[in-house]
């Protein structure tokens, strides 16, 4: 079991059908933190109020978390695009069960540098302003791809081969992506270098990355959708971003999680 400083996830999308739940899960059993930084995007509010889908593997999640925060854990929870019903009640002081929730945090590292710790989401107002319309087709086309990868690699599991993100690959091939993604990047540095923060902490695009950009530490954790990843500060002050298996070979998380307290939680 590893332990680590600070921990930082995003892009989980709980509620939809592309979701690892499982594997994050495993991830969290097997690595532990001071610090969880859940970085936007945890629970898919969008596709949650056309459909409700909320498996009993989605709900694991949830309660890895507050065990996590049970047990001394500094677990905070930085608001996204997905879940973003909830930033209308940011006017307020907002804590459930020990998760401290904002739309944004300054984080000052083992390293003595400062984080800006965002989602991500307020730079699309940049790159394409008064289109909102045309980020929710992009998160339609965006679910589409998500259900072409999950059956693409189902096909692949009965054929016994390894889990391949058709979507991170297509995402990597298409130029209009590639250049999204760039811009998305530049424009994140930009604002952390005209704030004084020497880097950046953020997630929404679903690519991990750890770069340096004009100066300015860029840091992404990356999904728990495509790539199973986080991004983790070791006690020395080094950062690390983590893949984690997709499939994951651990069959008693769910007994584990039956056997404690259910109402041992403090809301």
């Amino acid at each position: 079991m590893a332990h680590y400083r600070s921990i930082f996830i995003s892009d989980i999308h709980l509620g939809t059908r592309g979701c690892q739940a499982d594997a994050l899960c495993a991830f969290l059993k097997e690595n532990t933190c001071d610090n969880l930084f859940l970085v936007g995007d945890i629970v898919d509010g969008w596709r949650l109020r056309k459909r409700w889908y909320f498996p009993q593997s989605h709900a694991n999640v949830i309660r890895r978390i507050f065990t996590a925060a049970k047990r001394d854990t500094k677990v905070y929870y930085i608001l996204g695009n997905h879940d973003e019903a909830i930033r209308k009640f940011l006017n307020f002081d907002i804590t459930i069960g020990r998760i401290k929730i904002l739309n944004r945090y300054d984080y000052l590292a083992a390293n003595g540098k400062k984080y800006l710790v965002v989602h991500g989401d307020m730079f699309d107002g940049l790159m394409m302003p008064n289109k909102k319309w045309i980020m929710h087709l992009g998160d339609v086309m965006y679910n589409f791809l998500i259900w072409m990868n999950t059956h693409f690699n189902t096909v692949r599991g009965w054929l016994g081969m390894p889990y391949w993100s058709l979507s991170k690959f297509l995402k990597s091939k298409t130029k209009g992506a590639v250049n999204y993604i760039n811009s998305f990047e530049e424009h994140v540095a930009l604002y952390c270098y005209n704030k004084g923060y020497d880097g950046a902490i953020c997630g929404h695009i679903h690519t991990a990355e750890i770069k340096e950009i004009n100066g300015i530490e860029y840091m992404n954790d990356g999904d728990w959708v495509e790539s199973c990843s986080a991004l983790v500060e070791h006690h020395d002050g080094n950062w690390e971003i983590v893949y984690w298996p997709h499939d994951p070979t651990y069959r008693d998380i769910e007994d584990e999680l039956e056997r404690q307290d259910h109402n041992s939680y403090t809301l």
